[in-house]
């Protein structure tokens, strides 16, 4: 049984839990306390917005309990186990089978064409070409850009590309997407496109969404808002429907 097979098979209260969470960047002269012991639970399927304002702690959280970032102290566990008790190595095949990113820079390749773009990183996994193709459309189909697969980034609005932003991070069918602003550069009109499409594929394919967001309009979309003041959770509450 592979170790992520192990990860699945282990109960917890939450698909994502941090306990204690503490995180501390020491520059040497100064150190600046991101988190001072944040405990959150999220369940599977649901829907996270995290608020507040700048340097509140919320990126520095999703930094972590993604596992992109380490923390100083305390525990994140992902279906109940550790991500310490991960390698390295069990740590990156994790977040590349069941992990989705989606960052306000949608960092795609200005060469390469919609498809390619989504593509990337199963061919970058091993995937044969083929299969990297097929999914890589499925994908598309599901944000609706099927029909503008061909095109490359410059040729695509602000939304169109976020939109192949999210076919990439879906392309792997992750049991749990972060998201980091991913409204951030778009306008009021574009945001609630892309939130709802969102929220669609959340209550969909039932995966996991963890946003981060200044936007309280984007945040009230969540089924759960957690609001951040100076690296701890002020606020955990259930939004008002519009």
């Amino acid at each position: 049984m592979s170790e992520v097979q192990k990860a699945e098979n282990v109960s917890g209260a939450g698909i994502v839990e941090a306990r204690d969470l503490k995180k501390v960047y020491d520059s040497g002269k100064v150190k600046v306390e991101a988190l001072r012991g944040v405990n959150l639970s999220v369940m599977e399927g649901e829907m996270v917005a995290v608020m507040g304002p700048s340097g509140c702690g919320k990126t520095t959280l999703l930094n972590c309990i993604s596992g992109l970032d380490d923390v100083t102290d305390g525990q994140i566990l992902i279906r109940g186990r550790p991500l310490t008790d991960m390698t390295d190595r069990e740590r990156t095949r994790y977040r590349a089978e069941k992990i989705g990113f989606i960052f306000q820079a949608y960092n795609l390749l200005p060469v390469l064409t919609a498809a390619e773009n989504v593509e990337l990183p199963l061919l970058l996994s091993g995937t044969a070409p083929k299969e990297a193709r097929r999914k890589a459309i499925e994908s598309l189909k599901a944000v609706s850009l099927e029909d503008w697969k061909d095109h490359k980034p410059s040729e695509l609005s602000g939304g169109q590309q976020q939109r192949v932003t999210i076919a990439r991070s879906l392309v792997n069918s992750p049991e749990i997407v972060f998201a980091d602003e991913p409204t951030g550069n778009l306008d009021s009109e574009y945001s609630r496109e892309i939130m709802t499409l969102l929220k669609n594929l959340n209550k969909e394919n039932r995966q996991t969404f963890i946003i981060v967001t200044h936007d309280y309009n984007i945040g009230r979309m969540a089924d759960r808002i957690v609001m951040m003041k100076d690296g701890v959770i002020e606020k955990d509450f259930v939004p008002s429907p519009f």
